[in-house]
Formats: structure tokens, sequence, C-alpha cells
């Protein structure tokens, strides 16, 4: 397919695409098909590796959409993003039926923030198409995870999650080398978990997978600096600099320039 991802050459930057209305960044900006495509093919000549679609917010306080509006809003993106470019397209989603046709309409990873947890029958789409996923780290749901998260040890409990949803891939017929690892920053986590993650990605490594890393512009960024939704991007850019260091190997991301500098700069120093 040449769509493989090069995760062991360099780190990789995943561009986000919401096609949603109420995404907590960018919500309603590409919300058309062609807004959202043209986005995309922006993006990866900017430098994105990979293009994450998604058409339900999950940003916290967040209510599920059904099924049909899902589909209605990621299918067609997906199918223009692949008639134009070859680049890897993941598809942000809980739902094995946006999962299946976002595969049929080109779409190489499913991006599971509930780590293949919420619909019985994703572990098994991914099998069957043998397409790469993305296991997420979540307490909670996207309408309930702020509320009073609270860990004894972030850092473990995350391990143990992981653990666990290896075994279970495993004996869905998933195979160990199409599986992603997302600790979850900012998904049921509070300041001080967002901030230990960053800190001890290295503990994930253990599992000899890539470890994706998503902090772009996230609400612990804002409460740090002490700014506002816009001005967070320079926190972005350090946070997204740590995590490479600590061995950070994808990194989900809005401004795709600006991170693409950060990236060559601390893969170089790394490689130096």
């Amino acid at each position: 397919m040449g769509r493989e991802l090069q995760w062991r050459d360099r780190p990789l930057i995943m561009g986000v695409l919401n096609v949603t209305p109420d995404s907590f960044l960018d919500g309603g900006k590409y919300a058309t098909r062609g807004k959202a495509v043209d986005h995309a093919l922006q993006m990866a000549e900017d430098g994105a590796d990979i293009i994450d679609v998604g058409g339900e917010s999950s940003r916290p306080f967040s209510k599920p959409v059904s099924i049909d509006e899902e589909l209605m809003r990621v299918i067609p993106v997906v199918e223009g993003i692949r008639e134009r470019s070859n680049i890897p397209i993941s598809v942000d989603t809980c739902k094995a039926n946006v999962a299946r046709e976002a595969y049929r309409a080109g779409a190489d990873i499913v991006n599971d923030i509930s780590g293949l947890r919420y619909d019985p029958e994703m572990a098994d789409v991914v099998s069957n198409a043998k397409v790469k996923v993305i296991i997420m780290h979540m307490k909670g749901t996207p309408e309930t995870m702020q509320t009073a998260p609270y860990y004894d040890d972030v850092i473990s409990e995350i391990n143990t999650f992981f653990e666990e949803r290896i075994q279970f891939a495993a004996v869905k017929g998933i195979e160990q080398d199409n599986i992603i690892l997302d600790p979850g920053i900012g998904f049921g986590k509070r300041v001080e978990d967002n901030l230990k993650i960053i800190k001890y990605i290295d503990v994930f490594k253990k599992f000899h997978l890539p470890i994706l890393v998503g902090t772009s512009m996230k609400g612990f960024i804002g409460k740090i600096t002490e700014s506002t939704l816009k001005g967070r991007i320079e926190g972005t850019l350090a946070s997204i600099a740590i995590a490479i260091w600590n061995g950070a190997d994808i990194v989900r991301v809005h401004d795709i320039k600006k991170t693409k500098k950060v990236v060559g700069l601390v893969d170089a120093i790394k490689k130096a």
C-alpha cells in the first residue's frame, strides 16, 4: 500500500482533523467535505505523516453522536483525502460500523479512545481488516471523565491497563505489530497526572510498541501557563519536545508547521 508507519526511523506527526461542529479548538471550522479535505492536504504538505479524522467530539463533557451522523461526517472526508493523497489516514471513533466503513473508504488506522472497550464488535473489525489500532487509556467517558478523576499511581494504572488490553487484542486476533498505545493525556486525568505521563513515558516502552501522545492545546497547558485557548501553543510545543525526548513515537497535534520544527530538532539532538 505504501502507507506503512516508519515510526522507528523518526518521530511521526499526526495532524488533527475534526469534522465536528463542537470540538474544543476548531469545532465547525472543517465541517464541510471540501474544507476538511483541503485542510488535510495542507497538513500533509506542511509535514504531517498521518491525518486523524474525527466525527465525534471527545472534549470533556461532550455528548456522543449517532452512528448515522458520525458516518455522514467522516466517510466522505476519508474518501476525499484518499482520492487525492496516499497519506496514512486514522479515524478517531469508538464505533465498529464507523471503523468498518472508514477502512473501506481508505483509512489505515482506527483511533479508539475507549481502548476497544465500548463497542463489542470493534476488536473483530480491526482484526478482520488487519488495520492498525490506537489503544488509549481513558477513565470514564468524555461526558464524565473530568468529573473528579483520581489515581493512587497513574503510571502504574495505565501500565496495567495496557497489559490487559494487549492481551485482549491478542485473543481477538489482532497482531501486536498493529497496536499503537496512547496513555490518554487529558482523558480522565488531573493536571499532575498529565505531567507525570509526559515525564515517565519511557515506562511504556517496555511493550516495544509505538507510543502516541496527544497534548495539543489541552487544558492542563492553559492552567500551568495561565493561557487562554489560543495562547497554549508555546506550552504545547514544550510538551511535545519533552514527550519525544522521553520516548514518544507519534505526536497528535493541530499546528503541523511549528511541530515539525520542534520534532526535527529534538530528534536530531537525540541522534547526535
